[in-house]
C-alpha cells in the first residue's frame, strides 16, 4: 500500500502530527494520504501516563477542543509537594519552595489513553486512516539507504517459526516519508539510531519505570483536582531517586504511581514493590483505605533531556515525541511536548512535499524548525533537572533546581552531564544490601500477577517468544552470580524468573504477562534482551489510564 505519510505509533506525538497533517490538507487543498499503525488492540490500550496536561499544543491544535468534546474535564485546584521522610512521616513543601515546573495552576488531570482515543477520532474525521492491531515489525530501505516505509507483523506465526492455519503475512507500507513515533524506547526507533549513527555526539539517554493504578475511593476521601507529588521514602531507603504522584480524577477515581529512576545501583531493587510500599505511607493510605483497584499499568518514560536527545531526521523519515526524548521530565508533564513536535513534523512534512516536492530527503529543517519551537525552549530549560537528581539525590537535586528554574529561569550558563548509560549502574550483588519486601496485605498491597491481571493483558500462546536473548547462557551464567539476576525484580509483570529443575537453574521467560513497558530491554546489564514486537493486538489493554 501507498501512502505519502506512514506514521508507527497512535500515541499524542503519532496522533498529533496526523491530525495536522489532514488539517493543512484541507486548508491548503494540497492532499496528503496519511497512514498510522499502531500495534495495540485499539488506540490507547497500550497509553499509560499520569497524567497532568498543559493544553498548549492541543489549544494549537484545536482550539476548540472543549467544544468537540475532548476528555480534558478535571482542571487542576490543587497542589501538594510532600518528602517522604520516612515510612510513617512527610514534610509539606511550600509551593514557592517547589520547581516552578512542578506548578500545575491552569492545567488538567486527564487519562492520556482516553485523550489519544479522542484525537484518533479528530484525525480519522479529517481523513487519516488509522489501523491499531498492526504493529510495525521491521524498517523498508531503498537501495540508496533511504527509508520507504514499513512492513508490518506476520500474523498466525507458531512458535516454532511455523505458519499456522491462520497465517497471514504482513503487508508492506510503503511512503515518501516514515514517521517514527513509538513511545519510549521504540524498537524500530533503537535500530534507527544503529543504522544512521543518530546518537553521535550525544550523552545516552536515561528512563525511568512508571508504575500505576487506578483506583475508586470513598466520596469524603476524594477530591477532584488535587494533585500530589511526593520525592523521599520508600526509594531513599535503596539511595535511589525517582518520585510519586497521585491525582485525584472525576467520578470518585484517582490515579497514582511511583517513577523509579532506571540508573539505580542496587540489583535487589524491584520498583514494582517499592510501588506497594508506597501505598502504605499515611498520606496516600488514608486516600486508598476503603477503595478499589481498578487498573494497573507500568511503562518506561524518558528523562535524559536535550542532551540525550538524539539526531531526529534521517533519509525518509523523522523521529518524534517521547522515542526521540521530547518528553519533559522536570515538569512531570511531557504530553504536550510530544504533541508539539508532532505538529512541527506535520508542518515540515506537508511544506517538504507540496512546495517542495521533497520525496524521501532528509528533513534537516525539521530540527531547526523544532529547536526554535516553545517545546524546545521548555525542554532546554529543564535540562540539568534529571541530572542532578541522579548527581545529588532527591533532595539536594530538588534545591538546585529550585534555584536553576525558579530563580534563573534556567539560563545556567552549563549543562549538567550523566554520561553512564542505566545499564550499567548495577553494583555487584554482593556489594549490595538484599532489600526484604513485605507480602502484599491485599488492600493496599498486591502481587504482581494479580496486577497483570488487572491490566488485561493477553498474547496469543503460540507465536514466537518476542522477548528476544542474543545469547541464552547470559542469564544464569553471567547475570545470575553477578547481580542475582535482576531481571527477576526490574520487570513489574512478573515475565522472568529463574527456577530450579533436578539442581539445575534455569532462566523461563513469561511472555504472555508482558506489559510492553520496556524496562528489560533498558535495564538488562549486559543488553541481551531485545524487545521485539509480538503479534497485533497483544499486550495491555488498558480503559482509562
Amino acid at each position: 500500500m501507498e501512502f505519502d505519510v506512514v506514521i508507527v505509533g497512535a500515541g499524542p506525538a503519532g496522533l498529533a502530527t496526523a491530525c495536522r497533517l489532514r488539517q493543512l490538507s484541507e486548508e491548503t487543498g494540497q492532499d496528503l494520504s496519511v497512514c498510522v499503525v499502531e500495534k495495540g488492540s485499539e488506540v490507547g490500550a497500550h497509553i499509560l501516563s499520569g497524567a497532568v496536561l498543559e493544553t498548549r499544543a492541543l489549544d494549537e491544535l484545536f482550539p476548540d477542543w472543549e467544544k468537540r468534546g475532548a476528555p480534558v474535564t478535571t482542571p487542576v485546584t490543587h497542589d501538594d509537594i510532600y518528602l517522604f521522610t520516612s515510612a510513617e512521616k512527610a514534610i509539606r513543601i511550600p509551593n514557592f519552595l517547589a520547581p516552578k515546573t512542578m506548578h500545575n495552576h491552569g492545567n488538567y488531570i486527564i487519562s492520556l489513553a482516553n485523550l489519544c482515543r479522542w484525537l484518533a477520532e479528530q484525525a480519522e474525521a479529517l481523513g487519516a486512516e488509522i489501523y491499531p492491531g498492526f504493529p510495525a515489525a521491521d524498517i523498508l530501505f531503498d537501495e540508496s539507504d533511504q527509508v520507504k516505509g514499513i512492513i508490518t507483523q506476520d500474523m498466525g506465526v507458531g512458535h516454532d517459526g511455523t505458519h499456522k492455519d491462520s497465517y497471514m503475512p504482513g503487508m508492506e507500507l510503503h511512503a515518501k516519508y516514515t514517521i517514527f513515533a513509538e513511545g519510549c524506547r521504540g524498537h524500530l526507533g533503537k535500530r534507527l539510531m544503529e543504522r544512521f549513527d543518530l546518537n553521535a555526539g550525544k550523552d545516552p539517554q536515561h528512563y525511568g519505570i512508571g508504575i500505576k493504578e487506578l483506583w475508586e475511593v470513598p466520596a469524603e476521601q476524594h477530591h477532584p483536582g488535587r494533585v500530589c507529588h511526593a520525592i523521599g521514602w520508600p526509594l531513599s531507603e535503596s539511595q535511589s531517586s525517582g518520585g510519586s504522584f497521585l491525582y485525584h480524577l472525576d467520578n470518585n477515581q484517582v490515579a497514582l504511581g511511583l517513577i523509579t529512576d532506571l540508573s539505580y545501583q542496587n540489583p535487589f531493587v524491584s520498583p514494582f514493590d517499592e510501588f506497594q510500599r508506597y501505598k502504605t505511607h499515611p498520606q496516600i493510605a488514608k486516600v486508598l483505605n476503603g477503595g478499589k483497584r481498578l487498573s494497573y499499568g507500568a511503562r518506561a518514560l524518558v528523562k535524559g533531556g536535550p542532551q540525550a536527545l538524539p539526531k531526529m531526521t534521517f533519509p525518509g523519515g523523522l523521529l518524534i515525541g517521547c522515542d526521540a526524548g521530547t518528553m519533559n521530565g522536570a515538569k512531570i508533564k511531557g504530553s504536550h511536548t510530544a504533541m508539539k513536535s508532532g505538529i512541527v513534523a506535520a508542518e515540515v512534512l506537508h511544506s517538504a512535499l507540496t512546495t517542495e516536492q521533497k520525496t524521501g530527503e532528509e528533513l534537516k529543517e525539521y530540527t531547526r524548525a523544532f529547536e526554535g519551537s516553545w517545546a524546545y525552549e521548555e525542554i532546554y530549560a529543564q535540562r540539568n533537572f534529571g541530572p542532578a537528581q541522579h548527581k545529588w539525590g532527591n533532595f539536594v537535586g530538588s534545591a538546585y533546581s529550585f534555584i536553576d528554574l525558579n530563580i534563573l529561569n534556567g539560563s545556567v550558563p552549563w549543562t549538567l552531564r550523566d554520561t553512564k548509560p542505566d545499564h550499567m549502574t548495577l553494583l555487584p550483588a554482593n556489594e549490595c544490601k538484599p532489600i526484604d519486601y513485605p507480602k502484599p496485605d491485599n488492600n493496599l498491597t498486591f502481587d504482581k500477577l494479580s496486577s497483570v491481571f488487572l491490566s488485561s493483558t493477553n498474547h496469543e500462546e503460540d507465536q514466537p517468544c518476542h522477548l528476544t536473548l542474543k545469547d541464552t547462557d547470559v542469564p544464569i551464567k553471567y547475570n545470575l552470580p553477578t547481580y542475582d539476576e535482576p531481571a527477576q525484580r526490574y520487570c513489574p509483570a512478573g515475565v522472568y524468573e529463574v527456577l530450579e529443575d533436578n539442581g539445575e537453574k534455569r532462566f523461563q521467560i513469561n511472555a504472555q504477562n508482558c506489559v510492553h513497558c520496556k524496562t528489560c530491554d533498558i535495564k538488562d546489564p549486559t543488553q541481551n534482551i531485545v524487545w521485539v514486537t509480538p503479534e497485533g493486538g497483544g499486550g495491555p489493554n488498558y480503559p482509562n489510564m
